[in-house]
């Protein structure tokens, strides 16, 4: 069994070590960038979906919906990097961006939500949390930006406070839940 704050944490280490590289080594972007953003994705899916929940009804953490918006303008900043030329100023800027709106997310849930889960779930508790987050993970593995299936914008309404979801279509939920990560 693997404690989920550390895992969490494990990710987020590797998402810096991916940024180093892309930034000191950029003859190695198209192959680095499709690795960034797959984690990316996929650690966010995990997230929304197994850890915000327990953060918010478990901790009554209600960063939860803050934390919402930052997965949904990191995944917005990752499909327009993805369709720019790796060679152009453009990317850089975008590069950039990216990086710092994934270090803010990192260091306000490493400052806030991790340590309140560390603090008040038991061992046991956050175990089966790391488990059901690696899971999801892996589930969620190889999906790249704009592609969240039905259920994981249901997860992403529910998270950032959007009632009526699960009745939406899946282009007017995808609408809603860009609409409200904007504000």
């Amino acid at each position: 069994m693997t404690d989920v704050v550390d895992l969490i944490m494990e990710d987020h280490r590797e998402v810096e070590r991916l940024f180093e590289l892309l930034k000191t080594q950029p003859d190695q972007r198209p192959n680095t960038l499709p690795v960034l953003s797959a984690l990316l994705i996929a650690h966010s899916r995990a997230e929304e979906a197994e850890v915000y929940p327990v953060a918010q009804q478990e901790l009554g953490n209600d960063e939860v919906t803050h934390s919402q918006e930052e997965h949904i303008l990191v995944e917005q900043l990752l499909e327009r990097i993805e369709s720019t030329n790796v060679e152009s100023n453009q990317f850089d800027t975008l590069l950039e961006q990216l990086e710092d709106a994934v270090n803010e997310h990192v260091e306000e849930e490493e400052s806030s939500v991790l340590p309140a889960m560390r603090e008040q779930l038991d061992r046991r508790r956050r175990d089966e949390l790391g488990e059901a987050f690696a899971q999801a993970r892996a589930e969620h593995l190889g999906e790249m930006p704009g592609e969240a299936t039905k259920e994981a914008l249901v997860q992403q309404a529910k998270n950032l406070g959007i009632g009526g979801a699960q009745a939406m279509e899946k282009d007017q939920l995808r609408a809603e839940v860009q609409k409200k990560g904007k504000k």
